[in-house]
């Protein structure tokens, strides 16, 4: 499993619960490293070695866990890179949901060594979604979730996600688009600010 999963559970508890939980984290969990390197790539046990871990130590249901981390990657102010890579996407959230299908190309352009599954969205009503993908590693459907919510939230959308589960090796995810501009999204430029 490439390290920047790995790293992201890391920064992720460290950022929201402290240094301190973090090495907890690792100091309960066997051959775990005290720190990741995000360039690196682990064995994939390691990934379940991680979250279980975590959702131990903070008393968090795994599931619950790993839609904190998907939310942490696009709404933390210590991790940018993510949400502008979703952002670039489109300037409304129905944009941004039909460009979903070329996330893991987009992904693969900024780290080619990282391999997101096949995502693939199907409108399935009006205002209704139905997001496929593959999996990643245990739970990772529920990372898609929290940073859908999270995106929902910049672009300033009411909508409802539901987590649909697992099949034949896809997860499903139903987006229900009730309002666009339900109210101002969160500021966004695409080049960095002129002193």
């Amino acid at each position: 499993m490439h390290g920047l999963v790995h790293k992201a559970i890391q920064s992720f508890i460290c950022d929201t619960y402290g240094v301190q939980a973090w090495d907890a984290v690792a100091a309960s969990a066997d051959n775990l490293p005290l720190r990741f390197e995000a360039m690196l790539s682990y064995c994939d046990h390691l990934t379940d070695q991680v979250i279980d871990a975590a959702a131990r130590h903070l008393g968090k249901p795994r599931a619950t866990l790993l839609e904190d981390v998907g939310t942490y990657l696009v709404s933390h102010p210590n991790v940018t890179a993510p949400r502008r890579l979703l952002r670039f996407a489109g300037s409304t959230v129905e944009e941004f949901l039909h460009t979903l299908d070329d996330l893991p190309d987009r992904v693969r352009l900024a780290l080619p060594e990282l391999h997101l599954p096949p995502i693939q969205l199907t409108e399935t009503g009006p205002g209704a979604f139905r997001v496929t993908s593959g999996i990643l590693f245990d739970g990772y459907g529920y990372v898609l979730v929290g940073l859908l919510r999270a995106m929902s939230d910049e672009y300033g959308a009411l909508t409802t996600i539901e987590y649909l589960g697992e099949d034949a090796g896809q997860i499903s995810i139903g987006i229900g688009l009730h309002d666009g501009r339900f109210r101002e999204g969160r500021d966004f430029r695409l080049g960095a600010p002129v002193a």
